[in-house]
């Protein structure tokens, strides 16, 4: 992606999700962690392409992933500080970006908003790897939603966007699937 080489993104981005889920599937992955990294894969996918119909399935298989993921979290308990930071970055996030979205996409971003927030903030229940996780991965759809409302973008987007958001898929899965976290 630095490179500008597009090819080899279209080669490559379609192989990371399914090389993620074999390795967590190794660590004796749960299943909604697998399921939450392959509806990630869906999301890949159909990011793909690049009309807004597209934007949208991704953003609905992104979705469903995170609702993998809530409930994968469960009810541990999270630091309710964290959730106000969470819940006044999501509002200072969705007011800022509003009048520069098309208005056709602004109710679904604003609820993918909350939902990717969401989890974000609960990810932090199983401890500071996966907390870290569902951090970038906020990042990493905030960038993407700063370039569909034309905002400036850092040099190479794309890599920025990507390398956020593997390092939030990888964080999240290894940091379920740490002793620490106990998930089953």
């Amino acid at each position: 992606m630095l490179a500008g080489w597009h090819l080899g993104h279209v080669i490559a981005k379609p192989l990371l999700m399914p090389l993620l889920v074999a390795y967590a599937i190794t660590r004796g992955a749960p299943r909604l962690l697998v399921a939450a990294l392959l509806f990630g894969w869906g999301g890949d996918l159909a990011l793909l392409f690049d009309a807004e119909a597209a934007f949208l399935v991704g953003m609905g298989s992104f979705a469903v992933g995170h609702v993998c993921y809530l409930v994968l979290f469960g009810k541990r308990p999270a630091n309710p500080l964290l959730g106000g930071a969470y819940a006044l970055a999501l509002l200072g996030t969705v007011a800022l970006l509003w009048a520069d979205l098309p208005a056709d996409l602004r109710i679904p971003v604003a609820g993918y908003s909350l939902l990717l927030t969401a989890m974000a903030f609960r990810s932090s229940a199983l401890g500071l790897r996966a907390g870290i996780g569902g951090a970038l991965f906020l990042l990493s759809d905030t960038l993407i939603a700063t370039g569909v409302a034309e905002w400036p973008q850092l040099p190479r987007p794309d890599f920025w966007i990507m390398a956020t958001y593997l390092a939030a898929q990888y964080l999240l899965a290894t940091g379920a699937t740490s002793r620490e976290a106990g998930v089953r």
